[in-house]
């Protein structure tokens, strides 16, 4: 029997883009660089660093309703996301009931930045603040909080598979809607800044001190990012099909990719096979595109194998990285909503810029990054996302016009 089609009926987002639709899309298909990253030490002090934070004077929900453990910026950045899709989940409960009702959220950094200020007062004061909950630090905190405080009493789970989290919520979304577990689902990711995962990245040494430059043969690693996207799915025909999504695990190595791209392929190719729809019929592929010198090298690769002939592919490509920073386990979640948007209210086909210093790394196989001011000529009918994680977990989504 034919499994029931999946579909994004509504979709919010808070980023270095802005906080609504309007102002994502503005900088999303500007014709001219809208250079909205940040320069700060907010998170690496003594070294001033390009991030993507939420726009200056962005301004987070309180969250003085919520217990002192769900009192966290990851949390704040969450809600906030989600208060466009309120009404849509209160309908969805009112129609199936709150259990038929699920909620899946992909995160890495939870409670981070508040546990860092517990540890710093408890250095100089030898004892933790007295309004400090360690509980605020776990992973299923957020869905946990998301869950409770929107009235959803059906599955409720954490995704935390590093940068492929939020990627992979979508599909543990469409899971849970095929099998008929839930009638809808609110499914996303979140990762709120924090010095902890500046460091990190930094000790690493895969943090660039200059704007990220994905495919350039000058790239010199990422930018990071801070995000929340939130989608709500059902089987109700909507304006954006989930027609396919792939997985897979490399286990090639701890941080880095396998160097091959075989893991990234099968997972595009998964999707598109899911999907039944051939290579050529995908528009626009969203590249992880994080410009570390191994990611993108793997990325080019397999894009290579799944799109393109001896010389390179055609598919048109770009990274939105520049532009958002990496937002990590919500990464994949932000970069869905921008297919969502590629994919309605876009006669044109007009496509996310690829922004980069135009110095093609000859090393790897030539991909046809989007030039400003490209557009398809007509609506665009598909569109792939992929999203690559520590330990080698990849996970492609494909997007359908409906």
């Amino acid at each position: 029997m034919a499994r029931p089609h999946v579909y994004l009926n509504a979709a919010s987002a808070h980023s270095a883009l802005g906080l609504d639709a309007a102002s994502m899309r503005a900088h999303l298909f500007a014709a001219t660089d809208p250079a909205t990253l940040q320069w700060t030490e907010r998170y690496s002090p003594g070294r001033s660093l390009p991030l993507g934070c939420l726009p200056a004077g962005a301004v987070l929900p309180a969250l003085d309703f919520a217990p002192i453990h769900q009192q966290s910026r990851n949390n704040a950045l969450a809600w906030g996301a989600v208060q466009a899709l309120q009404g849509a989940v209160q309908q969805a409960i009112d129609r199936f009931g709150p259990t038929r009702v699920a909620l899946v959220v992909g995160t890495s950094t939870g409670g981070i930045e508040e546990g860092e200020v517990a540890a710093r007062h408890l250095l100089h004061e030898q004892r933790f603040p007295a309004d400090f909950a360690y509980a605020v630090q776990e992973m299923g905190n957020v869905a946990q909080f998301l869950a409770q405080h929107l009235g959803i009493r059906g599955p409720a789970h954490t995704v935390s598979t590093a940068c492929s989290s939020g990627a992979k919520a979508l599909a543990s979304a469409a899971r849970l809607l095929q099998s008929g577990m839930a009638d809808a689902v609110l499914a996303g990711g979140v990762d709120a800044l924090a010095r902890f995962t500046v460091g990190g990245f930094s000790a690493l040494e895969a943090v660039s001190a200059e704007r990220c430059n994905p495919l350039s043969a000058h790239r010199r690693g990422i930018n990071l990012g801070e995000a929340a996207a939130f989608f709500m799915l059902s089987r109700e025909a909507g304006p954006v099909r989930l027609a396919g999504w792939g997985e897979s695990q490399d286990a090639h190595h701890m941080s880095a990719p396998d160097p091959t791209g075989q893991g990234a392929a099968a997972a595009m190719q998964q999707a598109l096979a899911r999907a039944g729809m051939q290579p050529t019929a995908v528009d626009y592929v969203n590249l992880h595109g994080t410009a570390t010198p191994h990611n993108d090298a793997m990325e080019s690769r397999a894009v290579q194998a799944v799109f393109g002939g001896v010389q390179g592919s055609d598919v048109a490509v770009s990274s939105t990285k520049p532009l958002t920073g990496h937002a990590l386990a919500a990464a994949g979640a932000l970069e869905a909503v921008v297919a969502w948007h590629v994919l309605q209210d876009n006669p044109q086909g007009v496509l996310p810029v690829h922004w980069w210093d135009g110095v093609a790394d000859p090393a790897m196989p030539a991909l046809a990054a989007v030039a400003p001011g490209l557009q398809l000529g007509r609506a665009a009918r598909a569109v792939m996302s992929n999203s690559f994680a520590f330990g080698g977990s990849n996970s492609s989504l494909l997007f359908e016009a409906a």
